[in-house]
């Protein structure tokens, strides 16, 4: 082998010194700006419009409410996501190498998992709050306080960590699978690999729970919220009030459809393919399994633009922030709603 093709074929090795080099993708320089800008975007979003949201309800008191609570420790999860977790799997995903050594990639991975699972368990919070709201009005503002989301906010995070680095630095995902992991294993790679028992325990506790949870509750307040439309809009004493409030009811269940689509139409796909992979050796191309996490990613990304830009309490909260804070105009720190 001649000098010239050695330092070709070292180009496309992670680490050239290291016998058991994983290889790098070999992409046009093109291609990869084009995907370092699309993820940066994404990341950059998600960061942002995840911290306008605990600005807001930090800011305002109005705002304070059990559900916007919820909202505010989402937003937290989405925004930890996006800062810890999603720059260092841009890098690996367009790269294909992992430069971090193997405790970071556990630690990295640790993460990954505790902002996911705690994003979709507070999505489930939601839910069961929404349900009690719109469902039981009557008895919600007892059942439901500040000091009572704070309790299950705590729960769902000390469950989302307690599951997560447990599972990543004790190994047990990856028992039976040693020779496997032997064979494919290189320097500068990071792959979480679960074996059949956990690649099906972990869809199911942490997506398929919930999202069954989250779809039936979700099916219930739709069907009420349209049915308490429908009687408001027939009401012909009521007026303007009436079908001013049968609007707001029509909104707010479209808003939840979109929740809960959005939530489907991101996760689904790679806890899909998770548990398949598992029973079929782990056939499915390493492309194909960065682009099906990105689009869960992409779940957090959405958060803050559902949760946030579809209600006018965070409308008018977000620009009076940005323009107090970035175009200096004063405003008054009290939210009015019409």
């Amino acid at each position: 082998m001649t000098s010239n093709e050695t330092q070709t074929e070292n180009i496309f090795l992670c680490y050239p010194l290291q016998p058991n080099s994983c290889l790098k993708r070999h992409r046009l320089t093109v291609v990869k700006v084009a995907i370092y800008a699309v993820l940066l975007l994404m990341i950059l979003t998600t960061v942002f419009g995840n911290l306008l949201i605990i600005i807001s309800i930090s800011h305002f008191k109005q705002l304070q409410s059990p559900t916007h609570l919820i909202v505010r420790s989402l937003a937290a999860s989405d925004c930890l996501l996006g800062s810890l977790v999603m720059p260092y799997s841009m890098v690996r995903s367009v790269e294909g190498c992992w430069y971090l050594g193997d405790f970071v990639c556990k630690v990295h991975s640790s993460f990954d998992m505790t902002f996911s699972i705690s994003s979709l368990l507070h999505l489930s919070l939601i839910s069961v709050d929404r349900y009690w709201a719109i469902c039981d009005p009557l008895r919600y503002k007892m059942r439901v306080t500040n000091n009572t989301v704070t309790v299950f906010i705590t729960f769902t995070w000390l469950f989302s960590f307690l599951y997560s680095f447990p599972i990543v630095f004790s190994g047990v995902n990856k028992i039976g699978l040693e020779s496997f992991i032997m064979q494919v294993y290189c320097v500068g790679s990071c792959v979480l690999f679960f074996n059949k028992e956990w690649g099906i325990i972990c869809p199911v506790l942490t997506f398929f729970l919930p999202g069954t949870i989250m779809s039936s509750l979700y099916l219930k307040i739709f069907y009420v919220a349209q049915k308490h439309a429908k009687v408001m809009s027939e009401r012909v004493t009521g007026g303007m009030k009436s079908q001013s409030s049968a609007h707001r009811e029509r909104k707010a269940a479209k808003t939840l459809a979109i929740v809960m689509g959005v939530y489907l139409f991101c996760w689904l796909p790679i806890f899909i393919a998770a548990i398949i992979d598992s029973f079929l050796n782990f056939v499915t191309p390493g492309d194909v399994f960065d682009a099906l996490f990105w689009f869960a990613y992409l779940n957090s990304t959405c958060n803050p633009l559902i949760y946030g830009f579809f209600y006018p309490c965070f409308q008018k909260a977000f620009k009076i922030l940005i323009s107090t804070y970035i175009c200096g105009i004063k405003h008054s720190n009290t939210l009015i709603f019409e």
